[in-house]
């Protein structure tokens, strides 16, 4: 695993790194080098709630641009760190965990905090961890005909597409 693009924290810092395709996504492994608290006070109240209790927060970057160049590094750079991401929640699911991915927190204030690369943005965040217990009671979801409708229709069942 890559280490985070943050300053002073590379341990390959200084040394020249490669460009275009093939640079993985970084994520900023929260609870290591005390990162984890330089992040609880840029969470929203929203996802403080229940993200401060995480065994583990990752703050997923991507590379959009080549350094301060302003040139596009990738047009495919966020759809890269979905995939990363996704398999990350596949991987902590086959262990035993749960993931929630979110982005209720300030963002240019943790950009600031971590001050990644030039080039490099923050996208979201990841908590991991077990699940702390059930949904709340009465919790009401949406019913799958509803769902597959949207967002062609408003109707509780969807639309008939043989006519």
């Amino acid at each position: 695993m890559r280490l985070p693009a943050l300053r002073g924290e590379r341990p390959d810092a200084g040394r020249p790194r490669q460009g275009g395709a093939g640079d993985d996504p970084r994520p900023a492994l929260g609870r290591a080098r005390n990162t984890y608290a330089r992040l609880l006070p840029h969470l929203a109240p929203s996802s403080a709630r229940w993200a401060r209790d995480a065994s583990l927060l990752v703050v997923a970057l991507t590379r959009r641009r080549v350094d301060d160049t302003g040139l596009l590094h990738s047009g495919f750079a966020e759809y890269d760190l979905g995939q990363a991401v996704a398999h990350l929640t596949v991987q902590a699911q086959a262990m035993g965990l749960g993931t929630h991915q979110f982005r209720a927190f300030d963002l240019d204030g943790l950009a600031k905090e971590l001050d990644p690369d030039p080039g490099w943005a923050i996208v979201c965040m990841i908590a991991v961890g077990r699940a702390a217990g059930a949904p709340p009671e009465g919790r009401t979801r949406q019913s799958v005909a509803r769902l597959r409708s949207a967002p062609w229709s408003s109707a509780e069942e969807p639309p008939d597409l043989a006519h």
